[in-house]
């Protein structure tokens, strides 16, 4: 799946690296070409199975693009999700969106990483002996084996 080339993979990573750099929490970004199943039920699924669920302060936030069907989502584990606004996700996906609207996909991620990181920043202040629990890389699900 060549949706990102290797630069604006990096350019993404590194976004998610200096969001990462001031907060304990952790953000993934989850590709799919194609999402056979409700939106939010396939993030989730994807969330688990990334297991973004052990953090240990349950802060993790997946950014979920489906690319072909033009869908995505952003799933907040439970730590996040019991802090931020109930309409913080939604404003964050509108931030993307615009972003989307006008074909570009990398800023609209990055645009989401930026929002998430700097509430995590604020919910979730990096500790001196923090340590990143997971991967800053794209993750590319439904690839051929």
């Amino acid at each position: 799946m060549n949706i990102f080339n290797s630069e604006e993979q990096e350019h993404i990573a590194h976004a998610i690296g200096l969001a990462e750099a001031n907060t304990s929490g952790e953000i993934r970004i989850c590709v799919e070409k194609r999402c056979d199943q409700e939106v939010l039920s396939r993030a989730a699924a994807c969330f688990n199975q990334l297991g973004m669920h052990k953090t240990n302060l349950r802060n993790g936030v997946l950014i979920y693009l489906s690319v072909d069907d033009h869908k995505f989502a952003i799933i907040g584990d439970a730590g996040i999700n019991n802090k931020v606004e109930p309409d913080f996700w939604d404003t964050t996906k509108d931030k993307m969106l615009a972003y989307f609207k006008t074909g570009n996909l990398v800023e609209g991620i990055i645009a989401g990483i930026e929002s998430a990181g700097s509430k995590l920043k604020v919910l979730f202040p990096r500790e001196h002996d923090d340590v990143n629990e997971l991967p800053n890389d794209i993750v590319f699900m439904n690839r051929p084996k």
